[in-house]
């Protein structure tokens, strides 16, 4: 058996052992400092106790590793099947760690320093068109407490282009009735107010008056989108309502929450949006990750022209 495939498997399993300590200290100090999200948090630990399980083999362990170990390690990745995007994952976490390791004195060097990292392709984020996007929030039925509920959730993400995360953490008090906006926390703990507008506050109204109520019965939840048994809407609950939603529209490709945050970004900018607005609305800390989409509204543009162009 590949050792790889043990350390550090395609379906996370834990490791032999628990995480060492060490492990949770810089993960303390990434959240306080770095404002890693919780997710983040997450991948980080998973990487670093495999790391360290694998490295153990060698007598080894994550604070004595070798940059030769690092290659290693990340060679027997590749040919496991890992993608690059996955080692490059790895390789930003062993960097970060080792930063912290050489600043707290437990490593003399950092031996993923100078480790290149693997080349990305460059993807286009996938967005519906709009028909698409209208015949998608038409799914729902609107004359159960459940339909008015996915009704809602829809038409937020793609009116705020919220992530699955900001929009399943909401709060009944993020929700500004009066202003037509919501207040979400993003990555990093940092929170932005955001418009949802007249159709998304329409449903949204309709939801908070008669669906939640009729979802909750006598129960009591701090979370705004709540499931029948009362408790909040999962992450996981949400993914299965989209994809079942669009199958349900005829949308014969995977549709995920993801695609409905890049539909909003899209069709923003096509409609003239300015990229440093969209920026604030989408949670962005960095202007260049926003500018992907001008790429995927240039692809959309030239193949209205090929389509319709007579010398297209």
């Amino acid at each position: 058996m590949d050792p790889v495939k043990s350390a550090a498997p395609r379906r996370r399993r834990a490791p032999a052992a628990a995480p060492a300590p060490a492990i949770e200290a810089f993960l303390d100090r990434a959240w306080g400092e770095l404002g890693l999200s919780r997710n983040t948090l997450s991948a980080y630990r998973s990487d670093l106790a495999h790391f360290d399980d694998w490295l153990r083999r060698d007598a080894s362990g994550l604070d004595r590793a070798t940059r030769e170990q690092v290659h290693r390690y990340l060679g027997e990745r590749m040919r496991a099947g890992y993608s690059a995007r996955s080692n490059a994952r790895l390789l930003s976490c062993l960097r970060q760690y080792y930063r912290d390791a050489v600043r707290e004195g437990r490593a003399a060097a950092d031996p993923a320093a100078l480790v290149e990292a693997p080349r990305l392709p460059r993807s286009l984020p996938k967005a519906l068109t709009e028909s698409e996007v209208e015949a998608l929030l038409r799914a729902p039925d609107a004359g159960s407490a459940e339909g008015v509920r996915d009704r809602t959730m829809l038409e937020i993400m793609y009116a705020s282009g919220l992530r699955v995360s900001e929009l399943v953490s909401l709060l009944p008090d993020s929700v500004n009735l009066r202003q037509g906006a919501v207040r979400v926390r993003g990555k990093g703990g940092k929170d932005r107010l955001v418009p949802v507008g007249d159709e998304a506050q329409h449903w949204l109204e309709r939801y908070l008056r008669e669906a939640r109520p009729a979802l909750l019965g006598s129960r009591v939840s701090t979370r705004l989108f709540v499931s029948r048994r009362g408790t909040g809407f999962t992450r996981q609950s949400l993914w299965n309502t989209v994809r079942r939603l669009a199958v349900q529209a005829g949308i014969a490709r995977g549709v995920s929450p993801h695609v409905l945050r890049h539909s909003f970004a899209t069709h923003l900018l096509n409609h003239g949006a300015d990229l440093r607005a969209l920026q604030l609305l989408l949670g962005h800390a960095s202007l260049s990750t926003t500018q992907i989409y001008t790429l995927v509204a240039r692809e959309g543009l030239k193949r209205l022209h090929e389509a319709h162009h007579p010398r297209g």
